[in-house]
């Protein structure tokens, strides 16, 4: 946590600023950086009920582009959210589950989605 100080200044101002910045990633950014990024809590939430086949994610996902799901899912399977498994049909489909660790984040997004709903947001 940051040290704050106030700086008085000719003005009748009080400004304050952080005598102790955090200079390597918080947390917070640690966790936004494997969380963050458009449409990645909608993925995770749809996965939540089990597993899905790629296009059927993709519908699920309004407003999506199939590239766009596709990075997204390539860069939460990097991070351990998700697993990614090839079935052996005619034609080859591929599904996507939520994996342990992507289970723990369902409870950020469950506050989240509460918090959106309590303001309209």
């Amino acid at each position: 946590m940051s040290s704050v100080i106030d700086i008085e200044t000719d003005s009748d101002i009080d400004i304050k600023t952080a005598i102790d910045p955090c200079l390597s990633p918080c947390p917070i950014e640690r966790g936004m950086r494997i969380l963050g990024g458009k449409w990645k809590g909608s993925i995770l939430w749809h996965l939540k009920d089990g597993p899905m086949r790629f296009n059927d994610l993709a519908r699920q996902i309004g407003g999506a582009s199939k590239k766009m799901v596709t990075q997204r899912l390539r860069e939460m399977e990097d991070t351990g959210l998700v697993n990614r498994n090839v079935i052996s049909t005619k034609p080859i489909a591929v599904a996507y589950e939520i994996t342990d660790f992507g289970r723990t984040a369902l409870r950020f997004l469950e506050e989240l989605k509460k918090w959106a709903e309590e303001y309209n947001i």
